[in-house]
């Protein structure tokens, strides 16, 4: 999907994760902002880890924003036996998936399905002078995780085959901007999970451009996650990830580079970065 040429700014974000609460904090901050829904850009992974999948999926459409389709999307989409995260077999990521994923198949109805199908697996946009690619997990692959600790060569091989100058990608859940070469790599973050770095809150971006200078602010977002957790027990999911709403720790570091790993329970700071 090609948006054409955008005016700034614009509100990036990713996984929400059917947190209801977190998605309608984010919708709100938005009203606060005066963005429209047509310049706010979600990068996937509406459904996964907590309580509300059916109401998450009805606000996103209600909303009327655009919508990339994540891994979790394709696979519900597509009947799959699982969220095709890519999580390694028999970790502990990949087990703790199966109760989430089979309780959001049970919720999500035969329209939201349809719809998952119909959504863009790339946005392209320009801004200012730059080309800019919406990703979910890279530009090879729908469930790549790209983490800001990812070897360069990788992110150049990323950079060649998009032909993009900007590539705004989701899917790893933690936030990080990365200059390569005078092309920027931005991950969103996710608004329905913490970022592993012990806060309760989550994490989105704003785009900004203005004369020949651009900027990308990755903002935190603060929720009602108390509510959040109740609604996962009431609907029976009281594990790991319930926990993690409230300790802001993930329960598995199975996905995580070793960087990455280190870092864990290390408050990430709200920051802006000027290209």
């Amino acid at each position: 999907m090609n948006l054409g040429h955008f005016e700034t700014p614009l509100l990036l974000f990713g996984g929400a994760y059917s947190n209801l609460d977190a998605l309608t904090a984010l919708k709100q901050k938005a009203g606060q902002l005066g963005i429209s829904p047509d310049h706010v850009i979600c990068t996937g992974d509406i459904v996964a880890y907590c309580g509300q999948p059916y109401e998450t999926v009805e606000t996103i459409r209600d909303w009327g924003i655009h919508v990339l389709m994540g891994n979790c999307e394709a696979s519900f989409a597509n009947e799959a036996d699982d969220c095709g995260c890519g999580f390694g077999e028999g970790t502990s990521c990949d087990l703790l998936s199966v109760e989430w994923f089979q309780f959001a198949n049970r919720q999500l109805t035969t329209d939201q399905r349809t719809w998952f199908l119909k959504l863009p697996t790339a946005i392209t946009f320009t801004i200012g002078n730059k080309k800019a690619r919406i990703v979910h997990g890279s530009s090879t692959s729908i469930n790549q995780f790209i983490f800001s600790s990812t070897d360069t060569v990788e992110f150049e091989k990323q950079f060649n085959h998009s032909q993009a100058d900007i590539i705004i990608s989701g899917h790893s859940g933690i936030p990080f901007v990365n200059k390569i070469d005078n092309k920027i790599w931005h991950n969103a973050g996710a608004i329905g999970m913490p970022a592993n770095d012990g806060c309760t809150h989550t994490w989105y971006s704003i785009l900004s451009a203005e004369n020949n200078s651009m900027s990308i602010k990755i903002s935190p977002l603060d929720y009602d996650y108390l509510n959040a957790k109740n609604k996962m027990i009431t609907a029976g999911l009281n594990n790991s990830y319930t926990n993690a709403l409230e300790t802001g720790l993930w329960p598995s570091m199975d996905i995580l580079p070793k960087t990455e790993q280190q870092k864990q329970g290390q408050a990430l700071i709200p920051e802006i970065f000027y290209f």
